[in-house]
């Protein structure tokens, strides 16, 4: 069964840094594209970062381009976001996603974790 669970999100103040995490297990974990995505209340969910199977390719949005940092460690089958300079318009909950079709790198995920809170705030 295809299971992805983040963890490392929390409170953090405007410029600082956080490291999420995304552990999967249940299926063979070079063969998938990871995704981060993110929503905020009344918004809907935003594609942050996502990588293809072996980092040839990666997208991050412009809201995050420079800041964010997406990388993948197909050994220990987890998929790092670090994230720095934070910003109060970061404020989501995180989720990571997998899929094993082709196409855009940051589109079409079909399995999803339960997410993460990151809260930047003073």
């Amino acid at each position: 069964q295809v299971q992805l669970v983040e963890s490392g999100g929390g409170l953090v103040q405007p410029g600082g840094s956080l490291r999420l995490s995304c552990a999967a297990s249940g299926f063979t974990f070079s063969s998938a594209y990871i995704g981060w995505f993110r929503q905020a209340p009344g918004k809907g969910r935003e594609g942050v970062s996502c990588i293809s199977r072996r980092d040839d390719n990666t997208y991050y949005a412009d809201s995050v381009k420079g800041r964010f940092t997406i990388s993948r460690d197909n050994a220990k089958n987890t998929v790092y976001l670090q994230m720095n300079s934070l910003k109060p318009e970061d404020t989501a909950v995180y989720y990571c996603a997998a899929k094993f079709l082709g196409g855009s790198t940051c589109r079409g995920y079909d399995y999803w974790g339960q997410g993460t809170q990151v809260t930047v705030s003073s």
